[in-house]
């Protein structure tokens, strides 16, 4: 059952969703889906004695809200078919098993469109329907380092830094995920059509790369982390240090944000090198962060508050939900066993 806590919208009310019980990209992608006012239910399989999973997560949890389970033994053809009729009472199914795991089972997209002719049919997975690696095992790191896309991401001297698994299972795979069912359940209603959506991790974690791949192919993108503006390359983009050992978040990427940083910094504009050539980076790097070390996180959050500079304090995830800014838009809530937990998001009302 829902925690009341979680004050979602009625985007998506009527809207039925089929979720076979998965990992990664999957409960969270559908996660959004409940939060936005979309009922489902998941086909779980039957518990066994030592199995205490399923039943040590709060209701609350990101896996668990909003759903309401049906067990069902899929290699049983009685099952099979309860689980067809619940794909005829459904707009949305939602698999993330490996390939051709469905069709042994009797549910392929043609099986089920039978059944269902408008079904949205999403099919989330690590390498792909296709491929030469649609069959072998992956996780969020895999298909991050063959997209480009976590080669990208580090300081320019060490070796790629590992962005949680954001890029891969919940941005390439979940959000995608999200995108694809919208557009096909829009197409359904309006044409009757279902859809089978083949979205691919990889795929997802590539086209978040899409702007760095455009600048590459014109001379704009140097291939190697850390050197470009928005990689933590240039200094005005970049985090430091401060003396209490936290950090700072700068992005004054624009002049009059920039001139804001430098004002903060009680820097003269005119001691300081040209930003617009960067064979004078890393000299202005090191200004900064000799500037920086001078005063404490706090100290340097309550200089830049005030200012339209794009400077912000690096918080951690304890911290976060205690920010001003969060507790005025009520951007966490407190789940039912007293932890803080992200509001639902995007937001919506009637205009």
């Amino acid at each position: 059952m829902a925690n009341t806590a979680f004050n979602g919208s009625d985007l998506l009310s009527g809207v039925k969703i089929l979720e076979f019980s998965a990992i990664g990209p999957v409960p969270w992608g559908v996660s959004l889906l409940v939060d936005l006012g979309a009922t489902v239910t998941r086909i779980c399989r039957p518990p066994v004695a030592q199995d205490t999973n399923q039943s040590s997560k709060p209701a609350d949890a990101m896996s668990e809200r909003g759903r309401h389970d049906v067990f069902l033994d899929l290699k049983s053809q009685a099952d099979r078919e309860l689980a067809l009729k619940l794909v005829q009472e459904h707009d949305v199914l939602i698999e993330g098993m490996r390939p051709g795991v469905m069709e042994r089972l009797g549910l392929s997209p043609a099986q089920c469109a039978k059944v269902h002719p408008a079904l949205v049919y999403a099919r989330v997975t690590g390498w792909g329907q296709e491929g030469p690696l649609a069959l072998r095992a992956g996780h969020d790191i895999n298909y991050i380092a063959l997209s480009g896309a976590l080669h990208a991401i580090g300081p320019k001297d060490g070796p790629p830094t590992i962005p949680l698994n954001l890029v891969g299972d919940y941005g390439g795979g979940g959000a995608f995920m999200l995108i694809g069912i919208l557009g096909g359940l829009l197409k359904a209603r309006a044409t009757g059509q279902g859809s089978v959506l083949d979205i691919a991790m990889i795929d997802g974690a590539a086209r978040q790369m899409g702007l760095a791949y455009e600048r590459l192919g014109i001379g704009q993108w140097v291939d190697k982390r850390g050197s470009n503006m928005l990689d933590g390359g240039s200094p005005w983009y970049s985090v430091y240090q401060t003396r209490c050992g936290g950090f700072m978040a700068v992005g004054a990427i624009e002049q009059q944000f920039y001139d804001e940083l430098l004002i903060g910094l009680e820097l003269d504009p005119q001691t300081l090198p040209d930003r617009h050539d960067q064979t004078h980076w890393d000299a202005l790097r090191q200004v900064f962060s000799t500037q920086f070390l001078t005063r404490s996180r706090a100290e340097w959050a309550e200089i830049f508050d005030p200012k339209d500079a794009c400077v912000s304090p690096v918080l951690s995830i304890s911290e976060a939900p205690d920010h001003p800014h969060n507790q005025a838009r009520n951007a966490f809530v407190t789940g039912v066993n007293g932890t803080k937990l992200p509001a639902c998001a995007p937001r919506a009302q009637p205009i």
